[in-house]
Parts: structure tokens; C-alpha cells; sequence
């Protein structure tokens, strides 16, 4: 599926350092020390905070083992570097603060202040004071990040960052592994479903586990591992805490060693049958944080993010676009529990955003996989990183879905198309790889010669009651367990919307779906 490179323009500009000079006034009432050496790196609990209108304020973020670097830049001045730094999931990289001078406050302890402004061209502008001091081998640090300006939205915002840390030795231990994660009976009832134990994968920086076809959600939203890390190392989430791996969901786990270095593992179950209810749905914060309605569906990758920055962006290139966003929750119709996927292609207006064409109607997408924007710089088609790795043979796809063609159909140059019918798309596609980096896009994820089996699903009739689908996948090639494989799945609401033609307002819903394997 073809999607807009908008993204990779953000990714840009939010990875570059962000450098503040410290005011190098002496404070009133105190003196410059003589010798003072505070250099080093220190480790501690950086704590950040969303001021909004009103003063209410909103947890952004808590790093528990965060870096920061002191270095010497002349006499009794210093430079520090927070490794990193980001807020409500949008990363602003390293910020600096060069040239602090130090000044006695008496008691051993010594102080710094910092004003400067933040620009990041064509995000957002801000203004930073930060204020500081060393004590006893200290240092505690605190940021007030004001009038952060977002390109798109008119509420300003105030970031408030505090930190304490205490300085390392040199001679901290760098090793951060999970040495033994293992779900025991008599820790939690709900561990039994485990059918065989974990296997961490060292390389991958994974752990797999299989369960009884038959466990429960409730049962899989209970599973309660036994962690044992490297030593002097933390993990977050700690040892004995409860973990959801219900509905496909994953569980990131963190470990820090004792020198500040992390290390991420990502739990996982391997079973036969994977289902997706489509019932756990969060906010992609990671461009606009202020936007509590980029949703997001666990598991799946969508064309959201895409949109969103047409709605942001859109002006430059004379779009207002101020819909809502393709991909989002049903919560009244359903056809079991409480949402489904509700997939509608959206009119984003057409034109283009610094050279790149953005569509008459925006296809609404979902699929297993991933969004790499920055592959769009030389290949808008190779945004689109179709599938997962997958250790078992799938043999067909289920699930229930219903469907409305929109009434107006739009060429890829945003012309009516009387007489034109749109159709939804359901498709699966198991492919061979040699590697988890290699990958089938939007070009070839149908035509390349690595698929091994595929099956598709199109429609262009009204279906207004939950009808089940079944893909069943036909093998062109034998399946070879010793080998790698990806697969995707793929859903649309406009079967062509990679070419951009596609009609406004065709709706696909998606519910309860299931991968089976043999």
C-alpha cells in the first residue's frame, strides 16, 4: 500500500540535538569557586510533566535510570548533555547545556542557571530555563520547557523536567540481560497455561512462550513472570508483576544496568492460533502529543499517522484537511465485545505537501507490519513494510467483517469516476526472507517471487450484517519449517487505494479475527 512520506520529514527534525547556553552572571551574594571538578556522568530518576491550561498537570514521562553527562568546558565551567530527552513519546534528542558557570552557594554546593530558545523549524518553538547545582557527588537539575508552540494547534504548552542524580564511579558493571524469565504455578494459577517454558532469544532481544489453545483472556491477562537479570541490573517491569499478553498483545521489558546502559526485551506468546478482538486501542502521541485522536490498534500498522500530518503539514501545501482520521474504533457496532476496526476512506483534499502528492481520497488500511518513512525518500512504495516474522504455517485467515462502497469514486488525478464502484480488500501473504530486515512493500507484496502462499478477498456489494470471511491461503510453494518467513494481513476499505483511486466514505469493519495454523 502506498502511503504519504510526511512522516519521514518529523523523524528529521525531532532527531537533532537541541543546544541552550547557560547565563554566566554570577548570582548575587555568591562567588565564583576555585577548583570545583563536578565531571562525570550521573545516573537518576528523570521525571517529566505536561502543564496544560488551567495548571493541570499530566504525567509525560518517567525515565527511572536516566544518563546525564558533565564535562569540563574551562575553569569552573561545565557542559551537560541529558541523552535522549522526549516528552509524551516525541523525542527531542540530546539536549545540551554548553558553558554553565558554577558559583558557590556555600556548603558544597554549587550552582548554574540556563535560558535559551528552542526552535525546531516547521514543528514547534520553545523557551528553556533550566537551573541546577552539584552537591555530595548530586547533581539535580530542573527544566521549565515554556510556550511550547506545535506547528497546527493554537494551545500552548509548558514542559516541566526534574531530575536527581548521583555520579558514577567509572567502574559500574555495562551488562544488561535477562538471564532466566519463567512463568512458575505457584507464583500465579493463571501461569498453568503456559504450555512450555520461554525462550529468550539473546540475539533478537525476544521472549517466546507457547499456551494452551484454550486459555482464556482472563487467564492470558494474568500470567505473572519470574525475572532474574545481570547482576546489579533493574528490569522494568520488575519481577512478579502481573503482565496482559491477552489478544496478541506484547510486553516490552527494560533492563538497566548498574552503569545507566538498557537493553529492551520484547515477551511474547507463539501459539497456534493467534486471535486479534480489536478490543485494545491506545493514542500514537509520538508527532502531536495534544492529539488524543490518532488512534492506534494494537498489533496493527494504519494509515493514521499519514493523515495526521496532512492535517498538520496540509497548510503548506494549501490542504486544510480537519476530518477525522481513517482508522478508529467502533464501539456501537460490534460484532463481539465492546470495538471493532471501523476502516472509512477519507476526502484529504489532493495536492501535494514538498513535492509529495497527496491523494483525492486517502485509503483507510490496516495491516501486520510496519511504517518506514524514511524509505520514502527514494521509494514512497517502500513505506509500506508488509508483515511479520512468523515461526509457524499458517493456514487460513478468519474473522467477520461488513461493507459499504462510498458513493463517489476518485481517479489517482481526483477526478469523478461516474459509474465506478469501489470494492474492500482482504488479503494474506506468507513470504520467505533470509533476514527480519528484508521486507515486501507496496510494489511487490502480491508479484514477488519469494511469496509462498497467498489468498485475497475483494467485494463491491453492500454487506450491512456481520458476514464471516475465510482466507484460505494457497501454497505455491512447499513450506519449509527450517526456514524464515514473513506474513501480513491486510485489510482495505478501497481495494486500488495504493494507486490512490479510491471512494470517499467507503466503510470496511473488522472483527474478531484469526490467524490458523497447522
Amino acid at each position: 500500500m502506498k502511503k504519504n512520506l510526511f512522516l519521514c520529514l518529523f523523524a528529521a527534525l525531532c532527531t537533532t540535538s537541541v543546544f541552550t547556553s547557560c547565563s554566566d552572571d554570577d548570582q548575587p551574594g555568591t562567588t565564583t569557586p576555585v577548583g570545583v571538578d563536578v565531571t562525570g556522568n550521573y545516573k537518576g530518576a528523570l521525571d517529566v510533566k505536561l502543564v496544560m491550561a488551567g495548571g493541570i498537570e499530566a504525567p509525560a514521562g518517567n525515565v527511572p535510570s536516566q544518563l546525564v553527562s558533565v564535562t569540563k568546558s574551562g575553569e569552573n565551567v561545565v557542559n551537560l548533555k541529558i541523552t535522549d530527552f522526549s516528552f509524551s513519546g516525541m523525542s527531542l534528542g540530546d539536549i545540551e547545556l554548553e558553558g554553565c558557570q558554577l558559583t558557590d552557594a556555600g556548603n558544597g554546593t554549587y550552582t548554574f542557571t540556563s535560558t535559551s530558545s528552542l526552535e525546531v523549524s516547521g514543528l514547534l518553538s520553545a523557551d528553556i530555563d533550566a537551573k541546577g547545582s552539584f552537591a555530595n557527588e548530586t547533581l539535580t537539575l530542573d527544566l521549565d520547557i515554556d510556550n511550547v508552540k506545535l506547528v497546527g494547534n493554537p494551545v500552548d504548552y509548558t514542559v516541566k523536567a526534574t531530575y536527581s542524580g548521583t555520579k558514577l564511579s567509572g567502574t559500574e558493571s555495562s551488562e544488561a540481560k535477562i538471564l532466566s524469565f519463567v512463568f512458575d504455578e505457584k507464583t500465579a494459577a493463571a501461569n498453568s497455561v503456559v504450555l512450555e517454558q520461554p525462550v529468550i532469544d539473546e540475539a533478537s532481544k525476544t521472549i517466546k512462550f507457547t499456551v494452551n489453545a484454550a486459555a482464556t483472556t482472563e487467564e492470558l491477562s494474568g500470567l505473572t513472570p519470574t525475572i532474574e537479570v545481570s547482576d546489579k541490573a533493574t528490569v522494568t517491569p520488575a519481577s512478579g508483576t502481573t503482565a496482559d499478553f491477552s489478544n496478541g498483545k506484547t510486553v516490552t521489558y527494560t533492563v538497566t544496568a548498574e552503569n545507566g546502559t538498557t537493553v529492551e526485551y520484547v515477551a511474547s506468546i507463539s501459539g497456534n492460533v493467534s486471535f486479534y478482538d480489536f478490543e485494545s486501542w491506545t493514542y500514537d502521541t509520538s508527532m502531536y502529543p495534544e492529539e488524543n485522536q490518532i488512534y492506534m490498534l494494537d498489533g496493527w500498522a494504519s494509515c493514521n499517522n499519514a493523515v495526521a500530518l496532512i492535517k498538520n503539514l496540509g497548510v503548506l501545501g494549501g490542504i486544510v484537511y480537519t476530518g477525522e482520521y481513517p482508522v478508529r474504533p467502533s464501539t456501537d457496532d460490534v460484532y463481539a465485545g465492546e470495538k471493532a476496526a471501523l476502516l472509512e476512506s477519507v476526502d484529504t483534499k489532493g495536492g501535494s505537501i514538498f513535492g509529495q502528492k497527496v491523494p483525492k481520497v486517502t485509503a483507510a488500511t490496516i495491516f501486520l507490519g510496519s511504517f518506514d518513512a524514511m524509505a520514502a525518500i527514494s521509494d514512497p512504495m517502500a513505506t509500506t513494510s508488509f508483515g511479520i516474522m512468523y515461526d509457524k504455517q499458517p493456514v487460513k485467515v478468519t474473522g467477520y467483517y461488513k461493507y459499504t462502497p462510498g458513493a463517489e469514486f476518485y481517479n489517482a488525478d481526483g477526478n469523478l469516476q461516474e459509474g465506478v464502484t469501489d470494492k474492500c480488500a482482504m488479503s494474506a501473504v506468507l513470504y520467505e526472507v533470509s533476514s527480519e530486515d528484508e521486507t515486501l512493500n507496496g510494489s511487490n507484496i502480491y508479484t514477488s517471487d519469494k511469496i509462498v502462499a497467498k489468498a485475497m478477498f475483494t467485494n463491491d456489494q453492500v454487506v450491512d450484517t456481520y458476514t464471516p470471511f475465510e482466507l484460505n491461503l494457497e501454497y505455491v510453494k512447499e513450506y519449509d519449517s527450517s526456514k524464515k518467513y514473513k506474513f501480513a494481513v491486510i485489510f482495505s476499505a478501497s481495494a486500488d487505494g495504493a494507486n490512490y483511486n479510491a471512494a470517499v466514505g467507503s466503510k470496511l469493519l473488522i472483527d474478531n479475527v484469526s490467524i490458523v495454523n497447522k
